[in-house]
């Protein structure tokens, strides 16, 4: 008998994306699985539920009738407590959880027997590539933080040459390097910008600038060895801290746009840029927060909104940049998806091996209870 698989419509306020596309339904059919959609499911993609009919999916109205039998659920953000109340004991759950802020869903699908996955959990290992939703995701974070920030900046990007004089090009300062500080490197300098970008991680240096933008850092002994074996930044003494705050603070003053992309995974994220920073920039000046949804990386910044201060700077503090370009966000999610769903069904069957290194590094809740060891804890 095929896996069934059933995806619901997402439920969080302001979530566009969808966990399937057309096309990653057909693929889910070929490993073995039927696939039950419920109505609506594509409608922030702008994908129409014939498209999913068309491609082999049943299209159902009712989340419950959706979620009824399903051995495997697949979603962008985690469940509602509705949907997993409605899944059978032994279901399993593949999601970007959020599961360390999230300890109310974590719990609920403890509770009901629920074997979870996290996407964002899915370990940084060559294997794991294709199955990197929080790089996938993040690409598009950073290319629309330079859009939004365009949008929000009274003027022009690239320097233009006209009869009636010159425009002087965008200064763009990009705070925190990872996926998003490079996709917004690289997309405000298509935009013809000046761009200078800064991270505690030195291994970012040389990326970078081989995208034509210059780095800025406190080069010490600290800066040198502030990255994990997994590549994510350490968290860095307040020694250090104030030394690097002071070299941005000078440099903030001249900037026009400030994008900030910092997180350490598991923690609130850290402020990059302080009260005084943002009041020292110029009037007409933008902050684009991508971390508010984690605390904020900007002083003032809120989750959401656009605030403007009292010296005329707009911080930028939206939720989800991906989707706000719901239509590519949801076709690379969903390809994510299925390969994380090729390491569950073996020979038409769902087979959770959770020795499996991506699997172990991944699962949340497991038996009834929460196993993984930092969302435990």
């Amino acid at each position: 008998m095929a896996v069934a698989i059933a995806v619901t419509r997402e439920r969080r306020e302001g979530e566009t994306r969808c966990a399937v596309t057309p096309e990653t339904v057909k693929k889910l059919i070929a490993l073995g699985a039927s696939v039950t959609v419920e109505a609506g499911t594509g409608v922030g993609a702008a994908i129409p539920d014939s498209e999913y009919t068309d491609a082999g999916a049943s299209v159902k109205p009712d989340t419950r009738a959706v979620l009824e039998g399903a051995d495997l659920v697949l979603k962008v953000r985690g469940p509602t407590a509705q949907e997993v109340s409605a899944m059978k004991p032994g279901a399993v759950v593949v999601a970007m959880l959020d599961a360390y802020r999230e300890k109310d869903t974590v719990a609920a699908m403890a509770g009901a027997n629920v074997t979870a996955f996290a996407m964002e959990f899915v370990p940084r290992i060559t294997r794991a590539q294709v199955m990197d939703a929080l790089s996938s995701q993040a690409n598009l974070a950073g290319y629309r933080a330079v859009i939004e920030g365009a949008y929000a900046y009274g003027k022009g990007f690239p320097m233009m040459m006209t009869a009636a004089g010159t425009v002087a090009p965008a200064k763009v300062f990009i705070m925190g390097v990872g996926v998003a500080g490079l996709q917004a490197i690289a997309t405000a300098r298509r935009l013809g910008a000046v761009v200078t970008a800064t991270d505690v991680r030195p291994a970012t240096k040389e990326q970078v600038e081989s995208l034509g933008a210059k780095f800025l850092a406190v080069e010490d002994d600290e800066f040198r060895n502030a990255q994990t074996a997994g590549g994510y930044a350490k968290p860095m003494s307040e020694e250090y801290q104030a030394k690097q705050a002071a070299l941005t603070g000078e440099h903030i003053k001249k900037q026009d746009i400030v994008i900030t992309t910092a997180l350490i995974p598991g923690r609130a994220a850290p402020v990059l840029v302080s009260a005084e920073q943002v009041a020292s920039m110029k009037p007409g000046s933008v902050l684009i927060d991508l971390a508010v949804e984690a605390g904020g990386n900007v002083a003032g910044s809120k989750a959401g909104e656009v605030v403007t201060t009292a010296n005329g700077v707009s911080i930028v503090g939206y939720t989800n940049l991906p989707g706000r370009i719901a239509s590519d966000a949801s076709a690379l999610y969903a390809k994510n998806l299925v390969a994380f769903t090729g390491l569950l069904i073996k020979d038409g069957a769902l087979a959770v091996d959770l020795e499996d290194e991506i699997l172990k590094a991944s699962v949340v809740t497991h038996g009834g209870a929460v196993v993984h060891e930092g969302v435990r804890g």
